[in-house]
């Protein structure tokens, strides 16, 4: 980027907690090309590894073990940010709405996240694959979750998603059900978290003043 983006000094670095989540068959280093255009700007970082044993582990059991990483380095109290890459966006979500997680987070960025299911983990058996089975449009997890979104109100919520998403089906309802939504000029699905269009964009609101 040419310049550093608005809202934030680039000598006076954001000291609130930034939380990164990542998604399915990911781990931390999903956010390497992220971490290198925030620069050092948000200093303050945790990109904790969940292992999702190939989608055999809950949603809900991974926002317990976040829950734990997030105590562990930030305690039970200090505000943070929040961004969850794919299937990570709805472990934060579940984070948020089960674990008290939207009273102290400032800003959730939801980044190619299923928030309302993706065709694509329909066929997959509950028993044996519960966190792909959580993703299903319409699954006890997502209801659970929509009929609590109540609890967002507060933080303050953005969504980004792609067009031609073909790991979340239909890509541009990857967004949640409250806040900013936009569509990122990316056409494949971990590109929005590394293409250079969709960094500029995540790096602006990252740095950006909270309203």
């Amino acid at each position: 980027m040419s310049e550093p983006p608005t809202g934030l000094e680039p000598d006076r670095p954001d000291t609130t907690p930034l939380v990164l989540v990542h998604g399915l068959w990911d781990t931390p280093r999903v956010f390497h090309p992220l971490l290198r255009a925030l620069a050092g700007r948000r200093p303050r970082l945790l990109a904790p590894h969940l292992p999702h044993q190939l989608g055999r582990r809950s949603l809900t059991s991974l926002a317990a073990a976040l829950n734990g990483h997030i105590r562990t380095a930030f305690g039970e109290e200090e505000p943070l940010d929040l961004l969850g890459f794919s299937m990570g966006g709805v472990v934060a979500r579940t984070w948020l709405q089960q674990w008290g997680g939207a009273r102290r987070t400032r800003r959730f960025l939801s980044v190619a996240s299923p928030q309302t299911g993706t065709l694509t983990a329909l066929p997959m058996p509950a028993a044996l694959f519960a966190g792909l089975a959580d993703m299903k449009p319409g699954s006890p997890l997502l209801r659970q979750l929509a009929a609590g979104s109540e609890q967002l109100v507060g933080v303050d919520c953005r969504s980004y998603s792609c067009t031609w998403d073909l790991m979340v089906m239909p890509g541009w309802q990857a967004v949640l059900p409250l806040g900013s939504r936009s569509r990122l000029p990316v056409l494949l699905h971990h590109r929005m978290i590394a293409a250079p269009a969709a960094l500029e964009r995540l790096v602006r609101d990252l740095l950006q003043e909270p309203p």
